[in-house]
């Protein structure tokens, strides 16, 4: 029994450690790095367009083209996005798909006198755009397994 004057004695049970909400996703990513990597790849379809995948060979020149895309992507994630690689990359897939599909829709009429079938299709839109982003997934998985070996 205790005193009146005294308090019954009480464990001290541990405060949670207070810790700040997630940011969100898109606030993970520097936007400028994934539209730069985006813009860079770019250079593939580019390739196709101005005529120089034929005149270097195909299917050599695309396939290459794909490979050096890759690898700046990875080099670029590892060094400059090391928080979130793989969410980086697969923000520039998606990136990525979308200026593509944008420059097919411009360039297609032009070039072809016809809508491109991208546009036309959306089955081909949904294609493009998972495409491109388990390519950003692969690609920034590498990058996630670069960043950690270095």
């Amino acid at each position: 029994m205790t005193a009146p004057h005294q308090t019954p004695h009480r464990v001290m049970q541990p405060t949670p450690s207070y810790s700040p909400p997630a940011e969100p996703w898109h606030r993970r990513l520097s936007w400028p790095l994934v539209v730069g990597l985006a813009t860079f790849a770019l250079s593939r379809p580019l390739l196709s367009i101005t005529g120089l995948a034929e005149e270097w060979g195909k299917p050599a020149t695309p396939l290459v083209a794909t490979a050096v895309i890759t690898l700046v992507w990875m080099v670029a994630a590892a060094r400059f996005a090391r928080q979130a690689p793989v969410l980086t990359l697969v923000a520039t897939g998606l990136t990525y798909a979308g200026l593509a599909i944008v420059l097919s829709a411009v360039l297609s009429p032009v070039l072809d006198g016809q809508a491109s079938p991208i546009v036309t299709n959306p089955f081909a839109v949904v294609g493009v755009l998972s495409t491109n982003a388990v390519w950003g997934l692969v690609a920034g998985g590498l990058a996630a397994l670069l960043a950690r070996a270095r």
